[in-house]
């Protein structure tokens, strides 16, 4: 019972932090229309493929920095609270990162899809600025997002390349570049576009199962490295839980201060190199 009494007041501590942050975005519009535009940033992100302004990546940033430090200070205390408070940036701009990796992914998933359909409506006799216009309606997700972008384009009176051209620099995954690049090429020879598209989807997704399955053979080593990196961290919390002040009172010897940051950067250096060797080459 004794080791369950300070889990259950921190939860409840959680808990009133949150109601209070909550109650106090309220009280104060303008700084719950900041958090706000900063979480519209990044779901827009990941969403659209759309790149932040200036501002928004500050406020983002400091939206960032409230939440580290208000959570490592509600577990560890006032020093490794200013400690991760000034990650809050760095960790932003990262998240922000990740999540246009992964619209370029979605958008370079969606491949064999649109060379299938622009081959089918080069089949049936259209040109490349049609089958772009016909085959935009018919593919959802990031995909269907820079198609309909490129549609735009080509309201405005841009020429199939100039915008395709677009296309590839935006997104700047292999994948795109390489359908953008044969589709523009054989469109200048003069050959055969629907043949050449459809054979590279069928290149194309076949690629993209051996990728997956690639992924698939190294998950267990990732997974590993995983939870190699975490442990200690789940450990050190609930030894803080069992008995508050325990990390703190290790952060005030020196020694032991920097035993631990040489532990955290090893803990670091080693997730980071078996999330490198775990991953596949695309």
């Amino acid at each position: 019972m004794s080791a369950v009494l300070p889990i259950l007041l921190a939860g409840a501590g959680g808990g009133a932090l949150a109601l209070a942050l909550r109650e106090a975005a309220r009280a104060s519009p303008q700084l719950a229309a900041s958090a706000e535009s900063a979480l519209l940033a990044l779901n827009l992100a990941g969403r659209l493929g759309r790149t932040p302004t200036a501002s928004e990546r500050r406020r983002l940033g400091v939206l960032a920095t409230v939440v580290l430090g208000g959570t490592a200070l509600l577990i560890f205390g006032f020093g490794p609270a200013a400690l991760l408070a000034a990650l809050g940036p760095a960790s932003a701009e990262r998240l922000l990162m990740r999540r246009h990796h992964r619209y370029r992914e979605a958008v370079a998933g969606e491949v064999p899809t649109l060379a299938g359909g622009l081959a089918d409506a080069l089949g049936a006799g259209g040109s490349l600025r049609t089958a772009i216009v016909d085959v935009a309606p018919t593919i959802e997700g990031a995909c269907g997002v820079e198609l309909r972008r490129v549609c735009a384009d080509l309201d405005l009176g841009r020429s199939p390349a100039a915008a395709l051209s677009d296309l590839a620099a935006r997104i700047d995954a292999e994948p795109v570049t390489a359908l953008v690049g044969a589709a523009l090429s054989q469109q200048r020879s003069g050959g055969d576009l629907a043949a050449l598209l459809r054979r590279h989807a069928e290149a194309e997704l076949g690629r993209q199962r051996a990728l997956a399955a690639a992924r698939s053979a190294t998950a267990q080593a990732r997974l590993s490295g995983g939870i190699v990196a975490v442990l200690p961290i789940a450990v050190a919390l609930l030894v803080e839980l069992v008995s508050p002040g325990f990390l703190a009172g290790m952060a005030r010897d020196p020694i032991a201060a920097v035993l631990l940051l040489a532990a955290a950067v090893l803990q670091i250096v080693g997730y980071v190199v078996i999330q490198r060797l775990g991953r596949p080459a695309e």
